[in-house]
């Protein structure tokens, strides 16, 4: 009965193709030999001899270092080539943190907490209430302002009624200075008419007198009688005594008119000074009464030596067409009472807006979007106007302070692209940005106590310039920066700056209108001279 046996492999191979065999997963076939055959592995009918084998495992081991070799540079290609180019392209600092605008709630009234709406790490948006004050003080204050503003409004019809008395009180005095003149007027043509009645006397004296003096010599004659000649002479008496009455009578209305009751030797009795209507005691005095009269309305006269006729004169000017209704609606509303009323209702006003402006301000806003801190307020607390109460954050108005090296400044710009890689998101994550500008002075210039370099022995030690990043489509809603997180910022030099103020270093003026010349001379302590820019402007107006 045949059965099959397995023989042990002729000439073992050695250690080199043992590892060779086991390194490259192929085990080398054994050979079988049926029953009855020889096991020699030397004998002549042998077909596989220990030399057959040595050369093909040497050059698969000379084949499998190589690709392991290939491999190896490859993977060290892979990740070592974009490292160096993103080294050679960029400028990197881990000494950089977020930061942003920091607004510190306060009330603008004093008073007492009623309310606390939010609490820290609420996040709030702009016009959001966060603290109430108690509003009844500012109520009643309010109230009382109304009732301020109430009087004053009275008080200014008062005044207006009191305005409009006056100028009818003027208007009055007008014709009284009008009938003034009249009076002397009357009284220089009675003073003619009296002339005249004593020119009639006289001619009525003269006629008696002839009549007295033709029936004297008859009375002694008897032609007349006595009785006929003793009215001759009462009448020739009676023509005196009325010649003497007129007389008195002219001297009286002289008199009355400011002249002499006896006129200079040759001077008619009824010559009166021309002007005499304008300049009489009564016209005179009528004319102080109108200016008294009018001064509440703010007329003053272009003289206190103006006739009446000029001043009248004068008032009629105030109106192109002399309306005297115009006139007066003027005069009545530029009055000073008038005007002093409505400065009185307008601070009234002014008051009363304050007290609402305190009434509103008992509601405590939110200035801007972000997120709450440092609340230190609570019900009860009696505030002050200004006293903090917390700080917002704002979570929009975020930037990266990069502290660079003085020796990687030379090539930074505005505008260059910035990658942001935040230690809180790891690698996964990275914020794009860009450059917005630099500060004018190194973090030990900053301080609050900057080193004196100019005393003792000098260690020079490398300086670091806050350079400000801005991200660009930054979205806190997804993937907010916190304050104060680090960052490690790549800037990327090779690229072209864009944005505002691109490839600048310093951002242009802010305020584009030049002050006037006067203005800038005192600013610059009076070196400067009309159109010659100073030192500091040429510098910055240089390229």
């Amino acid at each position: 009965m045949a059965s099959d046996q397995t023989f042990p492999v002729k000439n073992p191979p050695q250690d080199g193709a043992t590892s060779a065999v086991a390194v490259g997963s192929s085990p080398l076939p054994t050979e079988t030999h049926p029953a009855g055959q020889g096991t020699n592995a030397t004998g002549p009918g042998s077909s596989a001899t220990p030399a057959a084998g040595h050369p093909a495992t040497g050059k698969s081991n000379g084949m499998l270092r190589a690709g392991i070799v290939v491999v190896v540079l490859a993977i060290i290609a892979y990740f070592a080539v974009p490292t160096i180019r993103l080294a050679l392209n960029t400028v990197s600092t881990d000494d950089a943190y977020v930061n942003s605008h920091v607004t510190f709630v306060a009330p603008r009234v004093s008073g007492q907490v009623t309310k606390v709406l939010v609490d820290d790490n609420n996040r709030v948006r702009k016009g959001d209430l966060v603290v109430q004050l108690d509003r009844e003080p500012y109520e009643v204050m309010l109230n009382i302002r109304q009732a301020a503003v109430d009087s004053a409004s009275a008080d200014l019809l008062a005044a207006r009624d009191q305005v409009r008395a006056i100028a009818a009180q003027a208007r009055s005095n007008r014709f009284k200075l009008q009938r003034a003149i009249e009076d002397v007027n009357n009284k220089i043509a009675l003073l003619r008419a009296n002339v005249a009645t004593w020119e009639s006397k006289k001619a009525t004296l003269a006629r008696a007198q002839a009549d007295l003096d033709r029936n004297k010599p008859l009375v002694g004659k008897g032609v007349i009688s006595r009785q006929d000649f003793d009215r001759f002479e009462e009448s020739f008496r009676v023509a005196e005594a009325d010649v003497k009455q007129s007389l008195e009578q002219i001297y009286q209305v002289r008199v009355a008119l400011g002249l002499l009751p006896t006129p200079a030797e040759g001077s008619d009795l009824t010559q009166v000074p021309p002007d005499l209507d304008q300049t009489f005691s009564s016209v005179r005095q009528a004319v102080g009464d109108l200016m008294q009269s009018v001064a509440p309305l703010s007329v003053l006269p272009s003289s206190y030596d103006a006739t009446p006729k000029q001043l009248v004169e004068d008032f009629y000017k105030r109106d192109p067409d002399g309306n005297i209704d115009r006139i007066y609606s003027e005069l009545i509303k530029g009055a000073p009472l008038i005007k002093q009323a409505e400065a009185k209702l307008a601070q009234a006003n002014r008051d009363l807006d304050q007290a609402k402006l305190n009434l509103r301000y008992c509601d405590v806003f939110a200035e801007i979007d972000g997120v709450v801190t440092r609340r230190n307020v609570n019900p009860g607390n009696n505030v002050q106007a200004g006293q903090g109460l917390m700080a917002i954050r704002s979570l929009t108005e975020v930037w990266i302070d990069a502290n660079f090296k003085e020796t990687q400044l030379a090539n930074l710009r505005i505008g260059q692209r910035v990658e942001l890689e935040v230690d809180m998101y790891g690698r996964h994550r990275k914020f794009e940005g860009r450059i917005t500008g630099f500060t004018m002075g190194t973090g030990s210039t900053l301080a609050l106590l900057p080193a004196q370099n100019a005393t003792g022995n000098f260690i020079k030690v490398v300086q670091r310039l806050p350079v400000r990043i801005e991200p660009t489509h930054y979205t806190p809603d997804s993937d907010p920066l916190f304050v104060g997180l680090s960052v490690v910022p790549r800037v990327f030099i090779r690229e072209p700056a864009t944005g505002p103020d691109a490839g600048k270093v310093l951002q242009p003026n802010l305020f584009t209108t030049p002050l006037p010349a006067s203005t800038r001379d005192v600013a610059n302590g009076g070196g400067a001279t009309h159109g010659t820019p100073t030192k500091e402007a040429a510098k910055e107006t240089a390229p």
